[in-house]
């Protein structure tokens, strides 16, 4: 697994060996950055359920200017740790070793202008995630990655790749 685009393309980045990380494929995050290319200069952003920080650090690559990642599985945080500093955005970053729905309950209006959350699927964590952005919008977007068969309030964007689909909410 390696970043796509941006200044650090090529760069390979840590998986842990955990059959339950499933990191966003490579071709995924192309099309959700290319989606949000306008979006992503200087952005705050915020990376929920990190597990490795692939679309936080793929955001940061391309543009966005600070990345709060949230993980609290122990295997995820090792590599979520070692990609932040393989890539040298331990400046520009914080590390949260918390659960993310509290954390996202927890949030303010207008916290980020960049939300990516990313929960295992089929759980019904993404259903509680939207619905407290749609009570509090934490973010001006909010990029969901969820299994095809996850039913979700339309968004503004739907893309599917195989069993892999991203809805994108914006304010």
């Amino acid at each position: 697994m390696r970043i796509v685009g941006g200044k650090l393309a090529g760069r390979d980045l840590l998986s842990p060996k955990d059959f339950r990380v499933r990191p966003t494929a490579e071709h995924v995050r192309a099309a959700v950055m290319d989606m949000l290319a306008a979006d992503l200069k200087d952005a705050r952003v915020i990376d929920l359920f990190a597990g490795t920080g692939a679309l936080g650090l793929e955001a940061m690559s391309r543009g966005a200017k600070w990345c709060d990642f949230v993980e609290d599985r122990p295997s995820s945080l090792h590599s979520l740790k070692a990609n932040v500093v393989r890539c040298q955005l331990q400046k520009k970053s914080r590390v949260f070793k918390r659960d993310a729905l509290p954390f996202a309950r927890d949030l303010k209006e207008d916290a980020y202008d960049l939300a990516f959350c990313d929960p295992p699927y089929e759980s019904r964590m993404l259903d509680r995630v939207i619905d407290h952005w749609k009570e509090n919008r934490f973010s001006k977007i909010l990029v969901c990655e969820h299994a095809k068969g996850h039913d979700l309030p339309r968004g503004k964007v739907q893309r599917t790749f195989d069993d892999t689909v991203i809805t994108v909410y914006r304010r």
